[in-house]
């Protein structure tokens, strides 16, 4: 078997190292995530959206069984410390964040992450939906949103929500003076339920009449079909850092010079 010259070797050695931070870089998506609060005016508002990217492992929560500690983190107060830890630990790879402050009626924001569509090509969320004592929306499927395909392609562009999707922890019974967002309740004060996560939104009507913390006074409007929250997706590619590529592509030109001179010699 004839012998391969070094050289060609090291040109293929060097050709494959590009072709694989090439396929690295293909991976790498900057996402941009806008959240919209679609309720009526005066309506319900939204705490800090939770959200993360991930291998499809993290299940923060099931229709019909009781709450852990993480989803009660994020529907009673909406901070959501331990619903953070939880994630961490299920997908330590995960790219997860908080696009913060509370969302009124009519209001977006945005926020823009590096994700690794490789490793994390699903999505999960979670939000307290307010005023309320332990509302939210969030998907109780881990794997009910794959945001890309195979080779990094956006296969979902937004996620709706209605008020039929508003979740009710099951963790804390109403009261307006253990509601969150309003200007008569603490969000400390709080009974416990004992109960299961189910859907429940028709619950919120209680609230109306009752002055909020963003100077409304609050006036549920919601039917089943009504459209509440959407997040919206734009990715786009990671370009590789333009020394990198020079570096690569300079030694592969210094190798084919090499190889060709050391044929002209012989």
């Amino acid at each position: 078997m004839p012998r391969i010259p070094r050289y060609i070797a090291t040109l293929v050695a060097s050709s494959a190292s590009l072709l694989c931070v090439s396929t690295t870089h293909a991976q790498q998506r900057m996402v941009t995530i806008t959240v919209n609060n679609l309720a009526p005016t005066n309506s319900v508002s939204f705490a800090p959206l939770h959200f993360g990217f991930h291998n499809g492992s993290f299940d923060a929560f099931n229709n019909g069984v009781t709450p852990g500690a993480g989803i009660i983190s994020v529907a009673e107060g909406g901070a959501g410390g331990q619903w953070q830890t939880d994630f961490a630990t299920a997908d330590p790879t995960a790219t997860r964040g908080t696009i913060g402050m509370a969302l009124t009626p009519g209001q977006s924001r945005s926020m823009s992450v590096l994700v690794n569509t490789g490793l994390n090509p699903f999505f999960t969320f979670a939000s307290m939906v307010v005023p309320s004592n332990d509302f939210f929306i969030g998907n109780d499927n881990s794997q009910a949103f794959r945001l890309f395909d195979a080779s990094g392609g956006l296969l979902i562009n937004s996620i709706g929500q209605s008020a039929r999707q508003i979740w009710d922890a099951g963790s804390e019974q109403f009261s307006v003076a253990g509601a969150a967002f309003l200007v008569n309740g603490v969000n400390a004060v709080r009974t416990p339920q004992n109960g299961v996560v189910s859907f429940n939104f028709s619950e919120l009507s209680g609230f109306n009449g009752e002055p909020t913390a963003a100077g409304y006074n609050f006036d549920s409007q919601l039917t089943a079909d009504q459209a509440i929250y959407r997040i919206d997706f734009h990715s786009s590619t990671v370009v590789p850092e333009p020394a990198t590529v020079v570096l690569l592509s300079a030694g592969l030109l210094a190798l084919g010079v090499a190889a060709r001179r050391k044929r002209q010699t012989r």
